[in-house]
């Protein structure tokens, strides 16, 4: 048996592979799925000297806890959280080694929501059709990690960063989600369309990698009746007959019947997965600029 693997001692709530993604495969009806806040995995495979594409541990809210059977290089990116290694602190958001057999326990998280855990060489599990990332939706890629899950690993890349910590943005205090209406508000009334973008809704305890769910005032619609399935984009903003927006993430469904009422910038998506329970949501549409005289 190979010692360049990594064994699953505790798996925490929820911990999948992930990497940058499955894009291309809509017209399968195969989400994109990877990463839900994609700069911090990014930045913990650039701490570690993976490539780009490696893949990743994304944690959610209490961490996990690894040993690896041969000594490596760790960093934990995302939400803050206490990290160890043998009982000993490590840090966050920095590279550091973990020797072989050595507990690495990452911890729940203090802000935010997902934390990042990047190994030297990457989780090499089988790729399904480009992209090692579990998707929950499809069931494509790893299940989710379970105690005593080992996972095996690539061979190291290039050199670890020399740096003692990499600045990160920290979890919103408020989520500010730019969007541009469309293509189903004609499906609202105007009330609706006013509410969306002027009251204040928070992140309901529901939401997950599929769809970030909103508490708040419902949005009224003009229409009553249904819309046949239509394709669905990453951060479309989807009403469901509750009138509460839904915001699609990574593991959204590619087709959907629900009126969509807006999509939000990607730009805005990775603050979305590290926004918990409770923060508040403010929808917000970019300035038009005048034309030219």
């Amino acid at each position: 048996m190979t010692d360049r693997a990594l064994s699953v001692v505790r798996s925490g709530a929820l911990t999948t592979v992930q990497d940058r993604g499955r894009p291309g495969h809509a017209h399968l009806g195969v989400p994109r799925s990877g990463a839900l806040d994609a700069p911090a995995a990014a930045l913990a495979n650039r701490l570690v000297g993976n490539a780009p594409d490696a893949a990743v541990l994304e944690s959610t809210l209490d961490g996990c806890a690894l040993r690896p059977r041969r000594a490596l290089t760790a960093a934990v990116t995302g939400a803050p959280c206490p990290v160890t290694v043998d009982g000993r602190p490590a840090p966050w958001g920095a590279p550091f080694p973990v020797p072989a057999g050595a507990l690495l326990d990452i911890g729940r998280a203090v802000r935010g929501v997902r934390a990042y855990v990047a190994v030297s060489g990457g989780v090499a599990v089988d790729p399904v059709l480009g992209s090692r990332s579990t998707d929950l939706l499809s069931g494509l890629g790893p299940a989710p990690l379970a105690d005593g899950t080992v996972l095996p690993l690539g061979r190291p890349g290039l050199p670890h960063a020399r740096v003692d910590v990499a600045p990160q943005p920290g979890p919103p205090a408020e989520l500010v989600l730019r969007v541009t209406p469309g293509p189903r508000d004609d499906w609202f009334t105007a009330v609706a369309l006013r509410t969306l973008t002027s009251r204040a809704y928070r992140v309901s305890p529901a939401s997950n990698r599929i769809g970030l769910r909103t508490e708040g005032p419902a949005l009224e619609r003009a229409f009553t009746g249904e819309l046949p399935s239509e394709g669905m984009v990453l951060g479309a903003v989807q009403v469901p007959p509750d009138g509460r927006p839904v915001v699609f993430l990574a593991d959204h469904p590619t087709t959907g019947g629900y009126p969509v009422i807006a999509v939000a910038d990607p730009s805005g998506l990775p603050a979305a997965a590290q926004a918990v329970p409770g923060t508040p949501v403010r929808f917000t549409t970019a300035r038009r600029r005048g034309r030219a005289g």
